[in-house]
């Protein structure tokens, strides 16, 4: 049987601080000292929170406090040792709670088996992480560009490479620093696929891989290149305990994807921004695909970049529902959309709070 894990998600920005430094270098630490398996941190490019204050790289005066995103991977009862220490140093910003299973050798013949019950395996779907070193190599290949080439083979709808500029790696802490090769940095690869071809890679993957850490988590595909598939996950407010139910909308698109000539991923923040979203933000990739398309990212003398952009939005279900019709309209094109159960979740604003970090049940 694979393994359940637990993953913390905390959303903030990048100036953040507790009163000895900075609010990153903190988590960080906290997480080493608990030995987590694993963590990334991700710099965001664009987005807001509860109180709706844009932060974006594409202006000078907006861009020194950007979105940071810091993901820490382990069991639930060592996430759950740490949640104190997080709360006492994080003020402000969004945690989730969120859980997945670390794929084992298992999981290609459990998957498969569980195709017979999936109601339609158009939308119901897994999404699978890989965490890698970002100079980690396959052969004569960067591993991330080798496993989106196996993603791609077997059909999975997308892939993101993002890149992390801190992080854990078997429990070592490994930060990105200048004129240094930064070979053990984390970096994490994003996708989403039907589980009969999440099943039929898992066994590549771990074949080609050393030591490989991949975890799978349940989503549903709501849209795929402008085609509707289904809506996202209807919700109670909360489980049978009364504890909170919310739920993540993620966009997967390209930089260069387009809304009436603005890029796809700004509009989608800017409309989510003028409405009651309690927030967005955006990271962007350095490498991936959609669709049919091969894996590719930047290249030289580029005028339009062509890498992967991620776009989440976490809310009630009510709210949740609300911004999907908004990234409906915006994605009659490009795009793949996906829903997640989100089972616990605390806001942060100063001295209010909303939200718990007690795990909600809930069936798919």
């Amino acid at each position: 049987m694979s393994e359940r894990c637990v993953k913390l998600t905390t959303y903030f920005g990048e100036r953040d601080r507790t009163p000895r430094r900075l609010l990153a270098d903190e988590l960080l630490d906290i997480y080493a000292e608990h030995g987590v398996r694993a963590s990334v941190l991700l710099r965001g490019a664009e987005g807001f929170g509860r109180l709706h204050h844009l932060h974006t790289d594409r202006l000078l005066s907006l861009s020194e406090d950007l979105p940071v995103v810091s993901i820490a991977l382990d069991t639930p009862e060592r996430i759950e040792s740490l949640l104190t220490r997080v709360l006492a140093v994080k003020r402000k910003g969004l945690i989730t709670l969120e859980r997945a299973r670390l794929a084992s050798a298992d999981d290609a013949v459990a998957a498969t088996d569980a195709i017979a019950a999936t109601d339609d395996e158009r939308t119901d779907a897994e999404k699978l992480t890989v965490f890698v070193g970002r100079r980690e190599r396959v052969g004569a290949s960067a591993a991330f560009a080798a496993i989106c080439d196996v993603l791609h083979r077997h059909g999975l709808g997308g892939a993101s490479v993002l890149l992390g500029v801190d992080g854990l790696r078997g429990a070592r802490r490994e930060r990105a620093r200048f004129f240094s090769r930064n070979a053990d940095v984390p970096l994490m690869i994003e996708a989403v696929g039907s589980r009969e071809r999440v099943a039929a890679v898992l066994p590549e993957l771990r074949r080609m891989l050393h030591e490989p850490l991949i975890t799978l988590e349940r989503a549903r595909v709501c849209k795929r290149n402008g085609e509707l598939l289904e809506v996202p996950h209807e919700l109670a407010r909360s489980d049978e305990h009364g504890r909170s139910l919310w739920q993540k909308l993620t966009v997967y698109s390209s930089h260069s994807a387009t809304h009436e000539g603005r890029p796809l991923h700004l509009e989608i923040v800017r409309r989510l921004r003028a409405s009651d979203s309690a927030g967005a933000t955006c990271v962007t990739g350095i490498w991936g695909f959609h669709g049919d398309r091969l894996p590719h990212g930047d290249r030289l003398l580029q005028i339009r970049r062509h890498v992967p952009v991620v776009t989440v939005a976490i809310d009630s279900p009510e709210r949740i529902a609300r911004s999907f019709a908004i990234v409906d309209e915006l994605t009659s094109e490009h795009g793949l959309v996906t829903s997640e159960v989100m089972p616990a979740m605390r806001a942060l604003s100063g001295a209010t709070a909303a939200g718990s970090l007690h795990l909600g049940e809930h069936s798919r």
